[in-house]
């Protein structure tokens, strides 16, 4: 059981505390005891009482329940509170915006037991006559559930990605040689989709005895020329058979619809051929990129020669936007740098704690502030070449100001100015605060400019242009926030920004050393929305990056 997994049980059970308006000190403690241990920087499944009792803010008590729910999967509090809530009301605490209050309200005033009731209560316009609800709460639920219902049987391509490469590497154990290939979305490294998708040159028979073989629980379907199940975590696949026209099929079935409809245009029937490349060249074009098959430019750019080399992971030579505990990561500034050099071979970290403004993940007051470039000159001395940049995560206000005085933000060597408060703007206001915020002279990248969280939070509306052309006057890069809940900036507006000449950078928005590998993700949403090393501004050596820097100032 990971930490996570902990943490939410703690969280659940300070909810329904809350709910039942049991003691507040307990209600808090527990809470309190939830976000610890989501911070702790080792695994609490494998620590002993005495270290989980060590931890700050961590007591003997709590120490007790967090092994209890390791080795019993919960706790009788958390048990008892669960049995007396009713299902539908356990579903409610899931719903952005809803908390144990308003629930209350809902369960107690409005009698309502359920999502769907409560949907329904929203379209009849009931909840505004409760007390504490309003129209504008009203109208924000029924996004919320609408959002959910959305996404029901959607997938993070992170969550899924270690699914479908056991799977994959099994299947090919049965296969042997014959040729076996990731399609559809997950090849285009959509980053949420439905299913995972794969190709083979196997027969339908040898295909399904495979897939037996891998001793899945799930019912095997099997219909025309592909068969489909879901392994051990529920993730669904789908294998297709294409003995005869094996690379014909992994064209077909790779590409979107849209690309697939540009490729007929120049020759009705998509040809056969050895490979892929064989046949985009027999279509008269250059080789397309998996990723860049969604049907938007890359025809016409591959006709002409004109695809853009896409940048990997081997090309990024440093990190910005990286937290530490300085503010709320769990890894020191020490170990965020040598990770970085050691274990990653980078050239630079760009340490970005968070503001003042950011009382909620311990923002850096000025005084802290010192105390913190102190150790970064000093670990650029020990560490050389390696090199700390002083950066900051600037919180832009509600009216676009950033929250440090100009003689604050000359001291850092960069600034990421991001939105952490007040989401729900109307679009007019929020774009025009962002102009602001990308128009101060200390902002050198506009941090997750939309603050989405995929499958949760569909972030705040923007006029996309106007902000991308404001950054291509105020010379802004506009960040590829990696982390795979966000991957913000949407790729479908990649294209636009680097034709504007705005620079992109993908940073992993790390809080622990893990999170660094996060730029996996970056890379694969840059390379969808044709980002080359050279229009990235971390695949910079130090060098360049450093003279990039000293150019702002």
């Amino acid at each position: 059981m990971d930490n996570k997994t902990i943490a939410r049980a703690f969280k659940l059970c300070g909810q329904l505390m809350e709910l039942f308006n049991e003691n507040p000190f307990r209600t808090k403690a527990m809470a309190s005891a939830s976000f610890k241990i989501d911070k702790l920087p080792f695994s609490a499944a494998n620590a002993t009482l005495e270290e989980l009792s060590a931890q700050q803010g961590i007591g003997k008590s709590t120490a007790e329940r967090i092994k209890q729910v390791i080795t019993t999967g919960s706790f009788p509090e958390l048990d008892d509170l669960i049995a007396k809530t009713p299902a539908g009301i356990l579903e409610m605490l899931k719903i952005k915006g809803l908390g144990p209050k308003k629930i209350q309200i809902i369960w107690n005033d409005l009698e309502i037991e359920s999502v769907g009731e409560l949907y329904y209560a929203c379209n009849e316009n009931r909840l505004i006559e409760a007390k504490g609800f309003g129209l504008k709460t009203q109208e924000d639920i029924k996004k919320s559930i609408e959002f959910a219902m959305d996404n029901q049987g959607w997938f993070l391509y992170a969550k899924v990605l270690p699914f479908a490469e056991k799977t994959f590497d099994s299947l090919q154990q049965n296969l042997g040689t014959q040729k076996l290939s990731f399609t559809g979305e997950f090849r285009r490294k959509c980053e949420v989709l439905q299913q995972v998708e794969l190709i083979t040159e196997a027969s339908l028979t040898s295909l399904e005895q495979a897939i037996v073989n891998l001793k899945y629980e799930s019912q095997i379907e099997v219909s025309d020329n592909k068969i489909s199940f879901a392994d051990e975590n529920a993730c669904p696949f789908v294998v297709y058979s294409a003995p005869e026209n094996y690379a014909q099929q992994l064209i077909l079935t790779t590409g979107s619809t849209k690309h697939i409809e540009l490729l007929k245009e120049i020759y009705a029937e998509i040809p056969q051929g050895t490979d892929e490349k064989e046949i985009y060249n027999q279509l008269g074009l250059a080789y397309i990129e998996p990723e860049l098959r969604e049907g938007l430019d890359e025809v016409e750019l591959a006709k002409s020669n004109a695809l853009p080399s896409l940048v990997t992971f081997e090309d990024l030579k440093g990190t910005l936007h990286n937290h530490s505990t300085y503010s709320d990561g769990v890894h020191s500034l020490a170990e965020m740098a040598r990770y970085c050099k050691e274990e990653l071979g980078l050239e630079y970290l760009g340490i970005c704690d968070h503001s003042k403004t950011a009382v909620y993940a311990n923002g850096l007051t000025v005084e802290r502030l010192e105390q913190q470039w102190a150790e970064v000159d000093a670990l650029n001395q020990q560490m050389a070449p390696f090199k700390i940049f002083k950066g900051i995560e600037s919180d832009i206000l509600s009216d676009g100001s950033l929250d440090y005085p100009d003689e604050i933000l000359a001291k850092f060597d960069f600034v990421v100015a991001s939105v952490h408060s007040n989401l729900k703007m109307d679009e007019a206001k929020a774009t025009a605060r962002l102009i602001k915020a990308i128009e101060n002279p200390y902002t050198t990248i506009l941090g997750h400019p939309t603050g989405r969280l995929l499958m949760s939070r569909a972030g705040y509306p923007l006029d996309f242009k106007k902000i991308i052309d404001a950054c291509a006057a105020n010379k802004v890069v506009i960040e590829i926030n990696a982390n795979p809940l966000r991957l913000d900036l949407d790729w479908r507006w990649h294209r636009y920004a680097l034709e504007k000449g705005v620079l992109l950078s993908i940073n992993p928005d790390a809080h622990r050393t893990e999170g660094l590998l996060d730029m996996h993700y970056g890379v694969f949403v840059g390379r969808k929305g044709g980002l080359s090393a050279e229009k990235c501004l971390n695949a910079f050596s130090l060098e360049q990056i450093t003279a990039y820097f000293n150019s702002k100032k």
